[in-house]
């Protein structure tokens, strides 16, 4: 990376003759432990940071320094302890207004996550009925009530009733609605998602990940992302594409945690108390997906969060609580169930049947390694060559799936719904089309078979386009599948050798083999092997079944999986997406030994500004170019000594700041560093009185300072410094920006770009990759499309006479698709130019 991708480093104003706020973090630590008086801070210093911090929530694709935010949360501390003072009686005891307000900022978290855990909880119910009856309602109706779906319609019915009926006595007929319906809804959510929410396709926890670790996505986690992804979730569910419910969910969690969060002004002016509520609604998120508290809070460790103090484990574990507890008083399923899905297993297993539970983790394993490689293909052709088709692809996916999955009657079906009739046993339980019938025995395992391979394939080219798709319950139906296929057979092998020295385990006269917990088995190896976690899978499929006799099977399933997924590369499919969209995030699960100091990875030609000399001309024409995101601050060109860093933020505004104030020339002099007070002076430690016209004083209109705006104690290591332990500091401190000094003089900055840049460059060096061929490849796929879109356009206009035309004539190489012009709306994911751009701004 060059210099034009300087980080910004968030700096805190300062009163003249004042340290840093990072060197009054540390002083402010070190007065608590000697007991020493606090310094107040006055109220123009606090005003001008609330206004940076505004206009910081306005700049996109920036990142967080949780150094700076650690040092501003120490000065609000400061000032909270200022102004309540008041609330003390006299001779300084404490009152009763002290205790009420002290015990309103102590429970204000509480009070937070409480609401934020209710209001997932209500949105988690009404989307499963919402879904559940537009997924009916491409069946058929419920002839006494409309918005029944067929559970409610044949409530304690098993095999439907006479009350739920087809759309039509024809069959073909209702596969025409069947096709008809799933494409009105596939179109429906991702117009919505294109015109009003972009943010609201795909699953999001890649970007949230990289959220809760700093980077801030302006609009992301908005209360407009909320409502569209609430909306169009049903849909795309309902549509029949092969996407999950799941990792959406932990979308639209969040953002009800970041939009609720954001009318305190405890949360809104301190990013790290945000990033414990974001991480707690990410717990809440899987809670209310899964029916499973404690398996959210270890998702949101083991996956979300890179920094997971105890004091967001509560709170995560307060928010699932309140979740869970919201969404199971809703009863939306009426079964007294959380999902649809839940089942319970009474019967024991086997230890020769660890065999198959192996096959069943290498299965996992395998799956999650092949769908991520092709997923992410299909991503690179989706992004090259379908950026302006959208909602075009989504609409079309949907029907090509109807088209295929309703001949098969286990794709035919909403996934839960598929997943709860694989999981259950036979004995007691309704019998789906005769699964359990020993006749039907060898067609179950061909149509198994047949899903499980056209459920693949869908997934690999549906998961990532513009709608709201998560990949977590198409794995588990996927897995499930698989797992009841192994299950059929084994239990078919038994039958047929029931004397065999390896089944001498199983009791005589009582099923041995129970089909359905190897589809459940199944369901955790695929999960595992897409998103590579263990002990959260472990954890949900638990609570999920509530069977303590299946812990031992899972955990080994799932070990499995891990160890057959390693082989193939580290990080699930959530960290691979993160890789594909550039996203400056380093995941802590990954250890490098590069074996090179940070010298080799610095940008060396930084962009600098003296102390002064510099005219107010020469920065805003520098500010112009719209480049740098930062600048170091140096003695003098001559001597580089490095004096601090400025952020362009700051910078642009006390620019801004000083104009307003009073008239400047544009050949005035910028002043970012002043020489030591005397010793006449006013002491440091004493409060000084700062008003808009002395908070940018200068000798005359001819120069301006500026070092109330400066940070004075950037992070900075030495050249000679491991890149490991520099990419250490990264992920453990937080900073945006850390610059390399050597003996006091500047000699170059790095940043987590920097950093990635070169592991990058690494990995290919040691795993080249030729890509002609895959180029070539997606090529020849687009003509075909181009070709087959002229020719449905064509007949669609020779069988209507010209009255219908899908699309006008573009002039071009003969084959390009001819569709009507529009704008296209960036939705910082899906063109390549705009991704250069975002990463060069970081």
């Amino acid at each position: 990376m060059n210099s034009r991708s300087s980080s910004i480093s968030v700096s805190v104003p300062r009163v003249q003759h004042r340290p840093s706020f990072s060197s009054r973090l540390s002083s402010a630590i070190n007065s608590v432990e000697w007991g020493e008086a606090v310094t107040p801070i006055d109220a123009a210093t606090q005003k001008i940071e609330q206004e940076i911090d505004e206009i910081k929530r306005y700049e996109d694709f920036s990142t967080i320094d949780w150094v700076q935010d650690a040092a501003k949360e120490q000065v609000r501390r400061k000032i909270q302890r200022r102004e309540t003072a008041g609330l003390l009686e006299r001779g300084g005891h404490v009152g009763w207004r002290y205790r009420v307000w002290e015990s309103y900022e102590a429970a204000q978290g509480w009070i937070v996550v409480t609401i934020i855990g209710a209001a997932i909880g209500m949105n988690a119910a009404f989307l499963n009925i919402i879904t559940e009856w537009l997924s009916d309602v491409k069946l058929g109706h419920c002839k006494t009530a409309f918005y029944l779906n067929e559970n409610f319609c044949c409530w304690g019915e098993d095999n439907g009733c006479d009350d739920w009926v087809r759309w039509s006595s024809i069959g073909p007929l209702n596969y025409v609605i069947y096709i008809a319906v799933a494409t009105i809804f596939a179109l429906t959510s991702a117009s919505l998602v294109r015109a009003f929410a972009p943010y609201a396709a795909g699953s999001g926890i890649s970007e949230i990940k990289c959220i809760i670790a700093g980077f801030v996505m302006k609009g992301f986690l908005s209360f407009g992302t909320l409502l569209i992804k609430s909306i169009s979730l049903p849909l795309a569910i309902a549509s029949g594409l092969s996407v999950g419910k799941e990792g959406p969910s932990v979308h639209y969690a969040v953002c009800t945690g970041n939009v609720i969060s954001r009318m305190f002004d405890k949360y809104k002016r301190s990013a790290s108390k945000t990033r414990e509520i974001l991480s707690a609604c990410a717990a809440a998120g899987v809670a209310v997906a899964f029916g499973s508290p404690i398996g959210g809070v270890i998702f949101s460790l083991e996956e979300m969060s890179s920094y997971f103090p105890l004091k967001t484990m509560w709170r995560s574990y307060f928010c699932a609580l309140v979740g869970t507890a919201v969404l199971a008083a809703m009863n939306p399923f009426r079964t007294g169930q959380l999902v649809m899905f839940q089942v319970h297993y009474d019967r024991t297993w086997h230890f020769f049947e660890v065999i198959f539970f192996i096959i069943l983790g290498i299965f996992g394993g395998l799956y999650g390694a092949f769908v991520i490689k092709w997923n992410l293909r299909a991503q690179t052709f989706r992004k090259k060559y379908l950026g302006k088709y959208a909602i075009i692809e989504a609409t079309l996916l949907a029907t090509g799936t109807a088209i295929i999955c309703y001949p098969n009657m286990f794709l035919r079906i909403d996934m839960t719904e598929s997943m709860e009739i694989l999981f259950l046993e036979c004995e007691g339980a309704e019998d789906y089309n005769g699964l359990c019938e020993k006749q039907n025995r060898w067609s179950m395992v061909v149509s198994l078979t047949v899903a499980t391979t056209i459920r693949m394939l869908l997934v690999i080219i549906s998961y990532g386009c513009k709608v709201p798709a998560g990949i977590f319950v198409p794995s588990m139906a996927i897995g499930a599948s698989f797992g009841r296929t192994v299950g059929i057979l084994v239990q078919a092998l038994h039958e047929e050798y029931p004397t065999s020295m390896f089944f001498s385990a199983c009791a005589p006269d009582v099923p041995c083999i129970t089909p359905g917990t190897y589809a459940f088995l199944g369901a955790a190896a695929a999960l595992s092997g897409i998103m590579h976690i263990t002990v959260s899978v472990v954890v949900i499929m638990f609570e999920l079944t509530g069977a303590l006799t299946y812990i031992l099977p899972t955990m080994i399933v799932v070990g499995v999986t891990k160890a057959v997924s390693e082989r193939f590369g580290k990080g699930g499919i959530a960290d691979r997406m993160i890789w594909f969209n550039g996203f400056p995030f380093l995941d802590n699960k990954e250890e490098h030994t590069f074996g090179v100091p940070v010298s080799q990875v610095m940008t060396i030609d930084v962009v600098a500004l003296p102390a002064s000399g510099l005219s107010m001309r020469a920065i805003e024409n520098l500010l112009k170019e719209d480049k740098y995101r930062g600048f170091p601050i140096i003695e003098s060109r001559r001597s580089k000594v490095l004096v601090g860093y400025i952020g362009r933020t700051e910078l642009r505004y006390a620019i801004a700041r000083v104009k307003k104030d009073r008239s400047i020339s544009s050949d005035a002099q910028c002043l970012f560093d002043k020489s030591p007070p005397s010793a006449n002076s006013q002491a440091p430690n004493t409060p000084v009185a700062s008003s808009s016209s002395s908070t940018f004083a200068g000798s005359a209109d001819s120069s301006v300072d500026f070092s109330h705006f400066i940070d004075a104690t950037p992070v900075t290591v030495h050249p000679r410094l491991p890149l490991e332990i520099v990419m250490e500091l990264f992920r453990k401190i937080g900073p945006r920006v850390i610059l390399i000094e050597y003996h006091g003089r500047l000699t170059g900055l790095v940043t987590v770009k920097d950093c990635l840049k070169y592991q990058f460059t690494v990995e290919h060096i040691d795993n080249p990759k030729d890509s002609r061929t895959l180029a070539e490849n997606q090529e020849k796929i687009w003509i075909l499309l181009r070709r087959c879109a002229w020719w449905i356009s064509d007949k669609v206009a020779e069988i209507s006479r010209g009255r219908i035309r899908i699309s006008s004539p573009v002039e071009g190489d003969g084959v390009t698709l001819r569709l009507p012009s529009r704008s296209v709306m960036l939705d910082g994911t899906e063109d390549e130019d705009d991704i250069g751009v975002e990463l060069e701004d970081r």
